[in-house]
C-alpha cells in the first residue's frame, strides 16, 4: 500500500536497523488498522478475536519491553478517490478487465462495517489501557506523518509508503520483537542525501506511477523511469512542471543536465565536427596522410615511422571522437525526456490537483494544544479483565499475569516521577532486584514483587493459567499459535506467591535507586566470596599434586612398599618373555602372524 511499482525497494538500502533502546520513553504514533491486519491473517482461523488479541499482546510488549508511549491513529472519512482506486484493485485482482467498467462518480465511501467494528473494539481495548487513540480527519498514515513532522511524536509505525508523502520525518516498518534489531525505521533525511528525494519529489513519483488513489498513474512510467525524471527537478518546481506538461503548455523546462528542451520539439542542436580517422591505427587523420608523414601517437609507441595495427574494439579518445560521443549522449537524453513527456501530455486529467492538495495538506485534524489529546492515563485494570473476559474467553487469571508487566512499568515510571504508586492488583509492591538478564543482548533486572501486608484478598493466581485453546476434529490434535508478541510478555514468573518481571535497568535506577545500591553491593560480596573460594580451592589442588616423599611425613607402610599380586620376579620374568615375542614376532607378515596365535 502506498507508493505503487515496488516504491520500499528504492528505499531499502537506506533502511536502518535499531536495538531494543530505540524507541524507549519516546512516543510512537502508530495506525491501528496497518496494525490489526498486518498479521491478523495468519492466525485468523485459529482464535476468537484476532485484531483484539494482537491489540492486547502488542500493546503490553510496545509498552513494558521497549518502554515506548504509544499513540493510536484510526482512519477518518476517506476520500472518493481512494474509495474508487479499492473497487478497481478489486476488480484488478479477480481478473476482471477495468477498462470495461463504468466511471461513477457516486462511489460510496462508507468502509467495511465487519472491519469498523474491529478497529471500534480495538478503540475500547486500549482507552481502558488508559492509551490516547486520535482520529484523523481522513488517512490515519497522514494524521501519524503530520504528529511526525511537528514533533509530537518521535516517530510512526506504518508500512504505507504513503506517510514520507505526507511529510513524515521517522518511519518504522516491520517491528520484530523476538530479535536484538527489532526495529526497520527509514530516516527521511537519510532518503534526501541517498537518493536525492524530497518530500515533493517523492509526490510526484507517486503521481506518476500510481498510488492508493489512483492505480494507473501514467501509462508506459515505471518506477525508474519516474525516480529519473523527477530528479531533473528541484524540489519547488517539479510539481508545477509536471501540471504545465499535463495541461499541454509549451514551456521550455531546464533540466539539471544544463540542456534546454521545448515541448513543441523546437529544439536547439549543436555543430557537429567531423574529423577523418586511419583505418589501420585508428587515429585521427588519413591513411594515406599517415604513410606520407607517418603517424605522431603511433610514433611514441613504436619505433617505426609506420601506423600500428589498432587492437579489436578499439576507441579514439580525441576532442572529436568525445564531442561526438557527448553529443550522442545528449541527444540520447533528449528522446528519451520527450518520450517521457509526451507521455505525460497524453495522460488526461493528469496531474490529479486533488491528490496534490491532499499530500499537502498539513492539517488532517483540528488541534489547538497537543496535550489535551495526546495524553496518557492511569488503566482500568479490572475493566480490562472483564472486556477480556467477555470479548476473548479468557480466564481472569491468564488476563493478570499477562498485564501485570504493564502495570508494572507504569509503577516505576511513577516512582522515578516522585509520584504516589498504588499496589498492583491492590496486592503486590516491589521487593528486590533478584538477578541480571540478557535478553536479545539487551540487560534487563529480574524484579521480584512481594504481596504487601495490606492485602486483605487474594484474587490472583499461584499457577499461570493458560489461554483457551482452539481444538481440530480430532481431540488429541490441538494447534495453538502463539505470537511472537505473547511469547515475549509472557516473561513474569511464579516463585512461593511471589511474581517476577524483567525491567529495564534505568527505569529501575531512577524508581529505586537504593534498591539498586544494595543488590550491586551483594553482587559485589558475591563476587569477592567466589573469587576467595576459587583460590582456596586451587591451593587445595596444588597439595595435592605435590610427591608425599617432600612433605617430611613418616609414610604408612602401604605407601612405602607397592603391592602386587604374585612374585615380582615372575612377573618381571614374563613381561620380558613377551616383549621378545613381540619383537621376534615382528618380521612375519600378518597373516603368518595369525596363524602362529590360532595353532
Amino acid at each position: 500500500m502506498g507508493v505503487g511499482g515496488n516504491f520500499w525497494e528504492i528505499l531499502k538500502p537506506y533502511a536502518q536497523t535499531q536495538g531494543v533502546d530505540y524507541i524507549r520513553n519516546k512516543r510512537v504514533a502508530i495506525d491501528l488498522s496497518y496494525w490489526i491486519v498486518q498479521h491478523e491473517t495468519a492466525i485468523k482461523n485459529h482464535t476468537l478475536n484476532p485484531h483484539l488479541r494482537l491489540t492486547f499482546f502488542r500493546t503490553i510488549n510496545l509498552f513494558s519491553k521497549f518502554g515506548a508511549f504509544p499513540v493510536f491513529v484510526t482512519d477518518g472519512t476517506p476520500s472518493p478517490l481512494k474509495s474508487q482506486a479499492r473497487i478497481m484493485r478489486f476488480f484488478q485482482s479477480s481478473g476482471t478487465d477495468t477498462a470495461s467498467l463504468p466511471v461513477s462518480n457516486n462511489t460510496s465511501v462508507e468502509r467495511n462495517k465487519k472491519f469498523s467494528k474491529c478497529v471500534q473494539e480495538c478503540v475500547e481495548l486500549l482507552e481502558l489501557f488508559g492509551i490516547p487513540v486520535l482520529k484523523a480527519s481522513g488517512e490515519a498514515e497522514g494524521l501519524c506523518a503530520q504528529l511526525n513532522r511537528d514533533g509530537r511524536v518521535d516517530a510512526c509505525i506504518t508500512s504505507d509508503s504513503d506517510a514520507f508523502l505526507f511529510g513524515a520525518k521517522c518511519v518504522i516498518k516491520s517491528l520484530k520483537p523476538n530479535s536484538q534489531e527489532p526495529f526497520e525505521c527509514y530516516q527521511m533525511s537519510d532518503i534526501e542525501s541517498g537518493l536525492g528525494l524530497k518530500r515533493k519529489h517523492l509526490i510526484a513519483i507517486a503521481l506518476l506511477v500510481g498510488n492508493d488513489h489512483d492505480l494507473k498513474g501514467v501509462q508506459g512510467i515505471g518506477l525508474e523511469t519516474a525516480l529519473s525524471f523527477v530528479k531533473s527537478f528541484d524540489e519547488d518546481e517539479v510539481l508545477d512542471r509536471l501540471c504545465e506538461l499535463g495541461s499541454g503548455i509549451t514551456h521550455t523546462i531546464t533540466y539539471a543536465n544544463d540542456f534546454a528542451y521545448n515541448t513543441d520539439k523546437k529544439l536547439t542542436e549543436r555543430s557537429k565536427i567531423k574529423v577523418s580517422h586511419c583505418s589501420l591505427c585508428g587515429h585521427p587523420g588519413t591513411k594515406r596522410s599517415h604513410f606520407k608523414d607517418y603517424c605522431e601517437r603511433c610514433s611514441l609507441i613504436s619505433t617505426d615511422k609506420c601506423c600500428v595495427q589498432k587492437p579489436i574494439g578499439f576507441k579514439c579518445d580525441c576532442s572529436s571522437c568525445d564531442q561526438n560521443k557527448k553529443q550522442k549522449e545528449d541527444k540520447k537524453i533528449k528522446d528519451w525526456t520527450m518520450r517521457v513527456c509526451n507521455k505525460i501530455a497524453s495522460e488526461p486529467n493528469f496531474p490529479n490537483n486533488a491528490i496534490i492538495q491532499m499530500y499537502m495538506c498539513n492539517n488532517h485534524t483540528i488541534f489547538t494544544d497537543a496535550e489535551p489529546y495526546i495524553s496518557w492515563k492511569n488503566p482500568n485494570p479490572e475493566m480490562l479483565v472483564d472486556y477480556v473476559a467477555y470479548k476473548l474467553n479468557w480466564e481472569p487469571s491468564f488476563t493478570r499475569q499477562k498485564l501485570f508487566p504493564f502495570l508494572s512499568t507504569i509503577a516505576l515510571r511513577n516512582k522515578a516521577r516522585n509520584r504516589e504508586i498504588d499496589l498492583l492488583f491492590g496486592q503486590y509492591e516491589f521487593d528486590f532486584i533478584q538477578r541480571t538478564k540478557i535478553r536479545f543482548g539487551h540487560t534487563f533486572y529480574v524484579v521480584t514483587w512481594k504481596k504487601s501486608g495490606q492485602t486483605v484478598n487474594d484474587n490472583i493466581y499461584t499457577t499461570p493459567s493458560k489461554e483457551p485453546e482452539v481444538e481440530e476434529e480430532d481431540e488429541d490434535d490441538v494447534v495453538v499459535i502463539v505470537s511472537d508478541d505473547e511469547s515475549e510478555v509472557t516473561n513474569i514468573r511464579v516463585n512461593n506467591g511471589c511474581l517476577m518481571t524483567d525491567e529495564d535497568m534505568s527505569l529501575v535506577m531512577a524508581a529505586y535507586p537504593e534498591k539498586v545500591d544494595q543488590f550491586m553491593q551483594q553482587k559485589a560480596i558475591k563476587e569477592m566470596k567466589s573469587r576467595t573460594k576459587g583460590r582456596v580451592k586451587s591451593a587445595s589442588t596444588s597439595e595435592d599434586l605435590i610427591s608425599p616423599t617432600s612433605k617430611s611425613v613418616q609414610l604408612n607402610i602401604t605407601q612405602f612398599y607397592r603391592s602386587s599380586k604374585g612374585n615380582s620376579s615372575e612377573t618381571l620374568k614374563d613381561d620380558n618373555c613377551s616383549t621378545k615375542r613381540n619383537k621376534s614376532t615382528r618380521k612375519f607378515s600378518k597373516s603368518a602372524r595369525r596363524r602362529l596365535l590360532l595353532g
